[in-house]
């Protein structure tokens, strides 16, 4: 079965483009010029990825984004034509796993997507029946093969694919400090036009969901380097 993705974008010339490259990797392609019209798209063909527009009409692409991320944690790349920072962040606040501005090129976006589905897929590096162990901090619980995380117990909720990694990433070597380089080179394995400050944006959502099942701050920001994950 071929896997769905779905393109919600206003600008037909850019829509073909998508298209285009797309249907080239095999993937399905739907398209919406209308942002209420992708949202109910979404729930009703469940696609494996999402290129989302920032202004859309009938609801903008920010919109979108949280409505998504209260249901799924598909991956979703954001393209706009508005390159401030500022939006940047947004949407990666919103749950967004990355972020391209117009002009793009098309095959800058398919490798994107690729990279971002091997890190929610199964690891290509290992053998396809090899399961990663979990990683046990304390009342911390992480469960690489099932990408799903626990704090004493209670299951951390509705985390996007870039903020389960960077938890990962940390925990690894907790108590070792990740700079925000490092981190953004784990997490963006193509360059990243976002800039170091997604991962503020990314460890803010972070710490703010794992704090919702009772757990205390684990995060700790070492200021001027970047962040480590504190051993309990």
């Amino acid at each position: 079965m071929s896997r769905k993705v779905l393109i919600i974008e206003d600008d037909r010339k850019i829509v073909n483009y998508l298209t285009m490259y797309c249907e080239a990797e095999n993937w399905e392609t739907l398209v919406c010029r209308d942002g209420l019209e992708g949202w109910r798209t979404f729930n009703r063909e469940n696609p494996n990825f999402v290129l989302l527009d920032l202004m859309l009409p009938g609801m903008d692409g920010l919109e979108i984004c949280r409505r998504i991320r209260t249901v799924s944690n598909v991956p979703i790349i954001m393209i706009t034509a508005r390159g401030e920072e500022i939006d940047r962040l947004l949407g990666l606040e919103v749950g967004a796993d990355d972020y391209v501005v117009k002009p793009f090129s098309p095959r800058e976006v398919v490798a994107r997507m690729r990279v971002i589905l091997r890190r929610v897929e199964n690891n290509p590096s290992l053998p396809q029946n090899a399961i990663l162990p979990p990683l046990q901090i304390g009342p911390l619980s992480i469960d690489r093969a099932s990408r799903e995380v626990y704090y004493a117990g209670r299951p951390v909720p509705d985390l996007t694919g870039k903020e389960f990694d960077l938890l990962a990433t940390l925990a690894t070597h907790p108590g070792m400090v990740y700079t925000r380089s490092q981190l953004e080179e784990a997490l963006y394995q193509v360059d990243s036009l976002v800039g170091s400050r997604a991962i503020a944006a990314h460890v803010s959502n972070l710490r703010a969901k794992i704090m919702r099942t009772g757990a205390p701050d684990l995060i700790e920001t070492v200021h001027g380097i970047g962040y480590k994950l504190k051993k309990e």
